[in-house]
Formats: C-alpha cells, structure tokens, sequence
C-alpha cells in the first residue's frame, strides 16, 4: 500500500497550483459550515432558551364568544362581537392542573398608557401574582434589581420593560409615572425594576404590576383572563396544550404554537444556509474532480507503465480515490483552523446587535459536532469528486495506450 500512496502524493505535487486552489475550495466550505452553523444556531437557542424561560410553557386564555341569534344584525352592521375576557373558575381549575405541573399563576392582562412628563408610551400591562409567578416564569431572572417582591409590599408598584422606560426617559428606580386604564381611569404608579430579557417585542411594550392593582383600576374584582403555566419538559407543551383545552373548554396555547411564525422563519433559515454551504462544498468538489479527470488523460501512458510493472486495475483506483481524500482532508483541517479563528474574532467583537433579539455581540454555538460534521462532508465531497476518475483510470487497458503511442 505504500507504494499506491506514494504515486498519489507524486501525483498530486506535480500540480501544485491546482491542488492549492482544490484544497482552499474545501476550506472555504469547512468553515463557512463552522461559522454559519455557529451564528445560526446561536441565534435561534438564544431566542429559544429567552421565550421558554421567560414565557409560559402553556397559556390558558378566554375563547371569543360564540354569536347568539339576537347579535347577528349588529354584526351585519359591522360591529365586532363581544370577547369573554375572563376565566370562569379559574381558582379550581388551577387547584386541579397544579399537581401535574411545575408551576402555575394567573394573571390579568390588559393595555393600557403610561405618561411620564410629556412623553405618553402604550404598554401591554400584566397583573401578576408576586408569589406564584416565580413559579410558572422566570421573570425574576431578567429583572435588574431583583424586586419582583416588591410588588407584594408596594401595591403601586410597577416593573417596566427596559425599552419602555428608555421612551419614556426614566432611567433611576422610584421615578413616579401615570398608568391610564381603558376605562378612563388613572392611578399614581412608583417604578421599582426594569425588566430586560433581550426580545426587543417584549422590552418594548411589557410592564408588571400587582394583579389586585390592575383589577381594581379595570374594576374587575377577582377576575383573570390568563393562567400561565410551568412544565417540567418543553417538548411536550403542544401534547399536554391539546389535552387541557379538551379539559377546560378554554383556548390551550403552547409556546410553539404562540412562536409558530418564529419557528416557521428558523427553519427556512436552516434551509438557505445549508444551500449555501452545500454550493460551495459542491464547487469545490468539481474542482476536485477537474484536477484528478485531468490527471487520468495527461497520465494515461504513465498509468499504462505502472500496469506493465505489476500495479493491479485496484491499486489505480486507490491511487486517485486517495488523491481527492486527501484533498479533502488537507480542506478539512484547513478549513476548521480557519472557521475557529473567525468564531474566536466574532467572540470578541463588541457591538450593540438590536433587532428582534438585543445583546452586546454575537450569540455563538461552540459546539465541537460542527468540526466534525464539516470533516465528514468534505470528504464525502471529496470521495464523490474523485470516484469517476478513479474508475476511469482503473479500466484503461495498458495495450490499447502502448499501441497508440
């Protein structure tokens, strides 16, 4: 066998040039799938892991009423009907779903206006159970001052999303603002957090004060429109949605089925990087296959000689099939050097990224099975680009090639 690869290294050194260009083509696609891969998958377990930490698992939520007989005129006339926006027996159906789950807690979820001086900012406002909420979220992770308690002995407390204060121009705990209800009515609100989970849709419009405060201000005494729950496996949220809503008659929201359009965009994301990567691979490939096919012509006399002198038609088919894995290997390695110096440089640049997530740089995926997925693609791509020549060069017959000399 050594004397098989040793004819494959000749070979391959006497065209240094092209065999440079092949094996730089396979670097660029080794760590193009590094880096991309790294980047993309960052990205999407960072939004991930963000909306299952800080969003229920599973929201229980009022259905639209059904539109009796007698309103059916008035939506001919273009009125909207009217929402249930409540949940009937929410306390038993809690006691009951609480045994199965991690954690749960109601809420009361409205809008409203915030005025601070001048400056007015619509907000999405949650009343929330201080003392059960830790349980069903982790909306305690992403509070600057851990204060959520706060809003137990502070009634009048508010917690703003850190977008929302930023508009507002309150940058400093215990800034007093006005929270205007839908109903007219107003109530003197103390800050006591700011709450930053990196989702700029959330920082932007979300705000927290005690749900009692907010059922009073609505006057709705002892009502509730969410239940929001905490299970111990994420995966199973869609299966166990289904199943409540059958139970309770009410709409059973999973978080993949709130974040579906999210979801939907990851996955074509996926698909377009991986073309990408999969059209470099293949150009490098027909390089590959370029070098070795133009080998086999210019060589045939060469390949007739080694036949003459006891090469068997296997030993030629070794010799170029090791000639594109080594290609493919040099690529690999080259390539992965290459795609771990970009992942260092991306770690440590430091910018301001704002889009639909907020962080100081990039969100990287460091994962070790990137290298080695890339090492096996190349030299899949490389075996693939090598093995018709190999086959062509293999089945030349050596008399045929003396006798056209």
């Amino acid at each position: 066998m050594t004397h098989v690869l040793f004819v494959a290294v000749k070979l391959l050194l006497e065209r240094k040039r092209q065999t440079l260009v092949s094996v730089l083509g396979v670097s660029i696609g080794v760590s193009a799938f590094i880096v991309m891969s790294s980047l993309m998958v960052g990205f999407q377990s960072y939004f991930i892991q963000q909306v299952i930490d800080l969003e229920p698992h599973v929201r229980i939520k009022p259905r639209e009423e059904q539109v009796k007989p007698l309103e059916e005129k008035a939506l001919l006339m273009g009125e909207k009907p009217k929402e249930k926006d409540r949940i009937l027996g929410w306390q038993e159906m809690m006691a009951k779903l609480e045994g199965e789950v991690l954690g749960i807690a109601p809420r009361l979820v409205s809008r409203g206006i915030l005025k601070y001086g001048v400056k007015e900012k619509p907000a999405t406002l949650l009343g929330i159970d201080p003392q059960r909420e830790p349980k069903a979220s982790v909306v305690e992770k992403f509070l600057r001052y851990k204060n959520l308690h706060k809003l137990e002995s502070n009634r009048t407390g508010i917690i703003l999303g850190i977008l929302v204060a930023r508009s507002l121009g309150i940058r400093e705990r215990g800034q007093k603002l006005l929270l205007v209800a839908p109903n007219g009515k107003s109530l003197m609100v103390v800050v006591e957090d700011f709450f930053e989970s990196g989702i700029t849709n959330i920082d932007d419009t979300r705000a927290y004060i005690h749900i009692k405060t907010l059922q009073a201000l609505l006057d709705r005494q002892g009502e509730v429109n969410e239940i929001v729950i905490r299970i111990k496996d994420v995966n199973q949220a869609e299966r166990l949605a289904k199943k409540w809503q059958g139970e309770t008659g009410y709409e059973v929201e999973s978080w993949q089925k709130a974040y579906r359009n999210f979801l939907s965009i990851f996955k074509i994301q996926n698909i377009i990087t991986y073309m990408i990567v999969f059209s470099i691979l293949t150009v490098s490939a027909f390089g590959i296959f370029n070098i070795i096919m133009f080998t086999v012509l210019e060589k045939k006399k060469d390949i007739a000689i080694l036949m003459a002198m006891g090469f068997e038609r296997r030993d030629i088919l070794y010799i170029f099939l090791i000639q594109g894995l080594t290609v493919g290997l040099l690529g690999a390695v080259l390539g992965s050097l290459i795609g771990f110096g970009l992942q260092e440089y991306l770690v440590s640049v430091r910018l301001d990224v704002e889009g639909l997530i907020r962080t100081r740089g990039f969100v990287l995926d460091r994962s070790p099975l990137y290298y080695l997925y890339a090492f096996l693609f190349s030299l899949f791509f490389s075996l693939l680009a090598s093995l018709y020549p190999a086959h062509r060069a293999s089945r030349l017959n050596p008399v045929d090639i003396f006798r056209s000399q």
